[in-house]
């Protein structure tokens, strides 16, 4: 089996064991591994430098900005040894000994392998180095006191390296590693205790930087049970399925800067390891059932007709694309309208093997009360069920925008 193992991903290593390889041959897996760990997307500034830092995220704390990660010495990762790395990333540790928060998902990185967090930093080093210094957080306190986080870790980070169940299959352990550590999935689709910290509900959907980050549970009602394997492999690869809508927000950029480069047989170890999740119901908190939108269905539709349908037709099929179909979209099923919201307000996009699939904001063009009535009514129309959208909530997601995907720094 694990001869099997070696061979699904890692020719020069594994959580399994350790291949020799040469130097070319570990910046190029290294490559095929800071994909999968989805490094770029948060260690990248819109319109900036790859891996150079700089991006902002709004926390419920204050704000953080992502770390150059690019090879030079005095604003990047260039002078740090592989010990120092491997503290990075398995214990939230930087060079000079100051703890990461949290936001950089050390906590799921623990379970990465030696040899892949290795085949990672060849790979950074390999980049061409850029001067990039790291914006200062703005925490208050006690916040802004990193030593704190000696107690957060004790409690939240158990520093161990995944370990393969000899009962599964070589694809099940492939497909666990992937989700759990390198993927860090858990992240954003798991609900968060008073600590910040993952609760117990695993992948039972969260709210994540204002978009929800739906339940990959078994659940047939709730999470992905109802999904047939190849829909999850298209959706994954490509995000989008039929039947189920296109991916937006945050697992728009995950499919576009790390699923979609993950090899067929990966992403199929991946689907074998979601199947085995067990069944929860939804993880986060909905608006109460006793709200009732204060704008009508008749509104909604008539700006669906005049602003919507043209792209995504009366029946939401989708005009160009399968990206444009809405049918069965997890976004237009849920009630509260988090990421249609956010795809109102902010927008969405996703470069795909067809081009770049994009839809812009609408609020230039309406009010909070018409955006909230579009809101209603797709959610209505498309799933059959009673949206409970405020004209409060679309006028938040304007005064407070925020980033595609979860921080790493």
């Amino acid at each position: 089996m694990r001869l099997f193992l070696l061979a699904s991903l890692l020719t020069i290593a594994s959580p399994f064991g350790a291949w020799a390889a040469s130097p070319s041959d570990l910046v190029q897996q290294g490559q095929y591994l800071t994909r999968a760990a989805d490094c770029e997307a948060c260690h990248t500034a819109p319109g900036g430098t790859p891996f150079a830092g700089g991006r902002q995220f709004q926390l419920p704390f204050g704000d953080l900005y992502s770390p150059n990660i690019t090879p030079d010495k005095d604003t990047g990762i260039g002078q740090y040894t592989d010990a120092q790395f491997l503290r990075v990333l398995h214990r939230g540790i930087g060079r000079e000994g100051q703890h990461l928060y949290p936001a950089m998902p050390y906590p799921s990185y623990t379970k990465m392998s030696d040899d892949d967090a290795r085949a990672i930093k060849a790979y950074l080093f390999s980049l061409p180095p850029v001067h990039a210094p790291t914006k200062p957080n703005n925490f208050g306190f006690p916040f802004n006191q990193r030593w704190l986080m000696v107690f957060w870790n004790l409690i939240n980070n158990p520093d161990a390296r995944f370990e393969p169940d000899s009962s599964k299959s070589a694809e099940w352990n492939r497909g666990a590693y992937l989700v759990e550590a390198l993927g860090h999935c858990a992240e954003c689709h798991t609900p968060r205790n008073f600590m910040q910290a993952k609760s117990s509900r695993e992948f039972a959907g969260a709210i994540q930087a204002g978009w929800l980050a739906y339940n990959l549970t078994s659940d047939p009602v709730h999470g992905i049970g109802a999904w047939s394997d190849a829909s999850l492999k298209e959706f994954l690869s490509t995000g989008q399925a039929p039947g189920h809508g296109p991916a937006s927000g945050p697992m728009a950029e995950a499919v576009e800067d790390s699923l979609q480069y993950l090899k067929p047989e990966d992403i199929s170890a991946i689907v074998t390891y979601l199947r085995t999740v067990p069944a929860r119901d939804d993880g986060p908190e909905v608006v109460p059932a006793t709200i009732t939108p204060l704008t009508t269905a008749a509104l909604g539709e008539h700006i669906f007709i005049r602003a919507c349908a043209g792209c995504h037709l009366p029946n939401g099929t989708g005009r160009q694309s399968p990206w444009a179909a809405l049918g069965g979209s997890h976004s237009t099923g849920d009630v509260t309208g988090n990421n249609v919201v956010q795809v109102l307000t902010n927008g969405s996009q996703i470069e795909t093997d067809k081009g770049l699939m994009f839809m812009h904001p609408f609020t230039g063009a309406y009010t909070d009360e018409e955006l909230s009535a579009v809101a209603n009514y797709l959610i209505g129309q498309f799933s059959a069920r009673q949206g409970q959208v405020m004209p409060q909530q679309i006028s938040k997601a304007r005064q407070s925008p925020e980033p595609k995907a979860a921080p790493g720094s």
